[in-house]
């Protein structure tokens, strides 16, 4: 499945080289709900016709996150950092917009709600542009005060891996990551000493496959195909558990995303069974082993947005 981030990622930003070249003294400080259009209704799990459908009594039926965080537009591509009580995920007011056109409206981008009790506070913009300047940013990792993501922006070609560091209560100095463009990363999940990725790069089993990188001597090298886990079709988006004993990924069955897990046994990562499936995709998780995804809705085929599920852990 082509998520939205896919789908916006797949424009070079051409229009960007058209942009004049006025520079705004603050960021914008317009809202997301202002962007959404004023015709669009909020799909509920009353009137989602096709919910997600859980296949594991390891957790609870699957739930909508509240309005704090998802709202009539997109939420997408959730992340839970291990070491940050925060949630970030990307947003956009209307899928039907083009990213030619997104990247003008002044909310598309990264956003994060930082966790308050047993529930989520509400979420705001993480600017990781210069004021003034263009950019489309998703696909976030986050781990202390270090964040990678990728982004499509002003004085660049085509769609890069950024990072940035969280310095007096803002996120700030982002430049380009590490990474040979021979390995080809898409979107990632570090944990430890290991960067898990999927890429359509030579030498896999299928379409998308899982790969691996291993930092070695300060540098993320020696890409490595994780067979056990790949099929011919598409598998991606991985995410690690924290304790390092799992691995989510999203591929699809029967015709829609879907979330599949594998566990390391042994050190060997074993064939991934089916948890959650139904336009289910990018999974993580909190501290407590609670598991978040996107749930994206469909109508006649179309899709008409997304957001942020939560299944508890029993």
């Amino acid at each position: 499945m082509k998520f939205i981030l896919t789908v916006i990622f797949s424009f070079c930003l051409v229009f960007i080289s058209c942009k004049k070249e006025e520079e705004k003294p603050t960021y914008p400080q317009t809202t997301r709900l202002e962007r959404i259009p004023a015709d669009a209704v909020k799909v509920t799990p009353d009137t989602d016709l096709f919910p997600p459908i859980l296949h594991s009594n390891e957790w609870e039926e699957p739930v909508p996150l509240g309005p704090e965080i998802n709202t009539a537009g997109a939420e997408d591509s959730p992340f839970i950092p291990i070491d940050r009580d925060e949630l970030y995920f990307f947003f956009t007011p209307d899928v039907n917009v083009p990213a030619e056109q997104q990247i003008f409206d002044e909310v598309t981008g990264i956003y994060v709600s930082a966790q308050q009790g047993t529930s989520w506070g509400n979420a705001e913009r993480v600017w990781l542009q210069d004021a003034g300047k263009l950019s489309l940013d998703g696909a976030e990792f986050v781990k202390g005060n270090e964040m990678l993501f990728a982004s499509a922006r002003e004085g660049f070609t085509g769609l890069h891996w950024f990072s940035a560091n969280y310095v007096n209560s803002r996120w700030s100095n982002w430049q380009l990551a590490d990474f040979e463009a021979s390995f080809e990363v898409g979107e990632l999940h570090i944990h430890g000493d290991e960067l898990y990725y999927h890429s359509s790069r030579s030498g896999g089993t299928g379409k998308l496959d899982i790969w691996k990188l291993t930092k070695t001597d300060g540098h993320w090298q020696h890409p490595e195909n994780v067979t056990n886990v790949n099929t011919t079709e598409d598998d991606g988006w991985p995410y690690i558990s924290p304790d390092g004993n799992e691995m989510w990924i999203t591929r699809t069955y029967l015709g829609t995303a879907s979330l599949f897990r594998s566990k390391k046994v042994d050190n060997q990562w074993q064939e991934p069974e089916l948890i959650i499936s139904q336009f289910a995709g990018e999974a993580t998780q909190d501290k407590d082993g609670n598991l978040y995804f996107v749930h994206h809705f469909f109508d006649n085929g179309k899709m008409i947005e997304a957001d942020i599920y939560m299944a508890s852990r029993k």
